[in-house]
């Protein structure tokens, strides 16, 4: 078994829109001005790094932006372009921003994942988030769940079940929130919670918490996982109101793996003994204590937000985002982590300030999906990210990306038939036929 990355690609209307309370870059770097090809191709340099480091890559597309049919819900009539002229028009342009994010290139909270070996029928599980929170990602399900049903398409492998129901009491966001380690000894995915769908509990001050305890049981129930293999902590309240609204913004974990600030999780000295009873001496963690790495640190630099990677030689390298290269405490809980004579053996430092604006490191781009090889043969579509479809895609985005775009841009109507261009084309390069509203009809 291997786990694929599949990375969003950056969409064309990427812009920082100041939609997402409760991650500090997003509110802080509001209304800068955007370059979508320049963070669409850096995306794609990080993709080719993975795949050269011998990963399986692949790629998911961008969503439809902006989201016509969501003005249409919300009242807008007309054309295409009445719609657009009239929603930025409306309230500050607000509802315009929510329906032209192109925050769907954080694939990390895309779905919730569990591998064939650890379910109940051996087929590999895909639960799409749906987001329920923020206004400008709930929009994301229907379209989500349409690519990863034209992604994971052959049921004989692969179960993709639709996003939970159920609103702010279910609110589900994805991978973003869940962690599977395993050892010889034994596996545990880790459904990570903020707070009780009904209320109750300790929950954080400043920011509300995005992950219902509801929502993960939901998911693990649905995967079919034994009760055994899982555990359900909470987000931590203080890391939560310091902006680390998903649990990968804290801790990342993977295989033997897991690294971890003492602000992740509540309890967490009893979680880790659990742990180490379940996984035995396999295990490997290294926790960043508030001295050694202060929460709003961990936060604005995201050296958890990485990604961890198993190579072909046995060991695991972490890339992680250049701004923790250059903040002093992250640099060193890294340096400490390398010196640790664990299973890492490297850390690559990358830029990818398009997503680091927003509040996201390398590991939001990517949805970690643990695949056999006939499961990889399963799938149809052409998302594996060979040199031959880099090629194809670097071209695409070329073609068809500005190379400005400030928040007053989105109300301009040509941006959304320049959009509905380049993703049309888009889904005959990577084979997954109609998955948008328009071409739908």
């Amino acid at each position: 078994m291997r786990e694929a990355q599949f990375d969003g690609i950056v969409g064309p209307t990427h812009n920082y829109g100041a939609l997402s309370p409760g991650k500090v870059a997003s509110t802080n770097d509001a209304g800068q001005e955007s370059n979508p090809r320049a963070a669409a191709l850096d995306g794609l340099a990080k993709m080719r790094f993975v795949r050269d480091l011998g990963c399986l890559q692949a790629v998911l597309p961008p969503h439809d932006r902006p989201s016509l049919s969501t003005l249409r819900r919300l009242g807008f009539r007309g054309s295409d372009e009445a719609m657009i002229a009239e929603a930025a028009a409306t309230a500050g342009g607000i509802f315009l921003r929510v329906a032209s994010s192109a925050s769907a290139m954080w694939a990390a909270n895309a779905a919730t994942i569990s591998p064939s070996c650890d379910t109940a029928d051996r087929k590999v599980h895909v639960t799409p988030a749906n987001l329920q929170q923020m206004f400008h990602r709930s929009i994301e399900a229907p379209t989500t769940t349409a690519i990863l049903r034209a992604v994971f398409a052959d049921p004989e492998a692969f179960v993709v079940h639709d996003p939970l129901p159920g609103g702010g009491q279910l609110a589900d966001e994805g991978a973003g929130n869940h962690l599977r380690l395993a050892t010889s000894q034994g596996t545990a995915h880790l459904f990570a919670w903020g707070r009780f769908g009904w209320g109750g509990g300790v929950a954080p001050k400043r920011f509300v918490a995005r992950q219902t305890r509801e929502a993960s049981e939901t998911v693990a129930r649905l995967h079919g996982l034994p009760a055994a293999v899982c555990r359900f902590p909470q987000q931590h309240p203080d890391g939560i109101d310091a902006g680390a609204s998903h649990t990968d913004v804290l801790a990342v974990g993977h295989g033997r793996l897991l690294i971890l600030h003492e602000l992740a999780f509540l309890g967490r000295s009893a979680l880790l003994a659990e742990l180490r009873a379940t996984l035995g001496e396999e295990l490997f963690v290294v926790e960043a204590t508030e001295e050694e790495l202060p929460v709003d640190h961990a936060v604005s630099a995201c050296p958890f937000n990485s990604q961890v990677l198993a190579i072909p030689d046995g060991s695991m390298v972490i890339v992680a985002p250049e701004d923790s290269r250059e903040d002093s405490f992250a640099r060193r809980f890294f340096e400490r982590l390398l010196a640790s004579r664990g299973p890492v053996k490297a850390v690559h430092y990358r830029e990818v300030r398009s997503s680091m604006l927003n509040g996201g490191g390398p590991a939001s781009f990517r949805l970690g999906v643990p695949l056999e090889e006939h499961e990889r043969d399963r799938i149809r579509a052409s998302v594996f990210f060979t040199e031959a479809l880099e090629e194809q895609i670097s071209a695409w985005i070329v073609k068809h990306y500005r190379d400005r775009l400030v928040v007053d841009d989105l109300a301009d109507p040509a941006l959304a038939r320049e959009s509905m261009a380049a993703l049309d084309a888009l889904t005959a390069i990577l084979g997954l036929g109609s998955v948008y509203d328009f071409q739908k009809g």
